[in-house]
């Protein structure tokens, strides 16, 4: 059996084809990949903050959030996931929210509180490095406790999430 030859239009074709799939792919791909990225920040700071309301059911705003938890771990990914030595997440704070990273993580994490006679606030905050070039995209979320209660202020501040 004789091989078929193809022509120069129908290798152009092909190329052409394969080509534009890959332009279409490509991008779409790496979109998801950066998305999911993200998804980790957002998902860590709204578990914190979502930890720090429910530990201040039933208490006064003097006394609604633990304390300040320190960047955790205490060196910003960069590029690439991180998987924390054991005993990284054992800070009383994190335990008292109940969170923790189980999993290889791109950002750190920290909680701030600051707690007053009639209004305490906090801060869930999320770093990260993820193209290594020293600027970090950062996810914030707010909260507050008075003496109604405690909750989620709107909104969410991210300053370089492409950074």
């Amino acid at each position: 059996m004789l091989g078929r030859s193809f022509s120069a239009l129908q290798l152009a074709l092909g190329i052409a084809l394969v080509g534009s799939l890959l332009a279409i792919f490509i991008p779409s791909f790496l979109r998801n990949l950066h998305a999911s990225r993200l998804t980790e920040a957002v998902r860590g700071v709204n578990a914190i903050a979502t930890g720090a309301v429910l530990y201040a059911e039933g208490k006064m705003p003097a006394e609604a959030f633990p304390p300040s938890a320190p960047l955790t771990p205490a060196e910003v990914p960069r590029v690439k996931p991180v998987e924390d030595p054991p005993g990284t997440w054992e800070h009383l704070t994190w335990a008292a929210l109940g969170f923790r990273m189980d999993h290889a993580h791109f950002f750190c994490f920290a909680f701030d509180s600051n707690l007053g006679p009639t209004r305490s606030t906090f801060v869930a905050r999320a770093h990260g490095d993820l193209d290594g070039d020293g600027e970090l995209s950062t996810f914030e979320i707010h909260g507050e406790a008075v003496p109604g209660g405690a909750r989620i202020l709107p909104g969410i501040f991210v300053d370089r999430e492409v950074e």
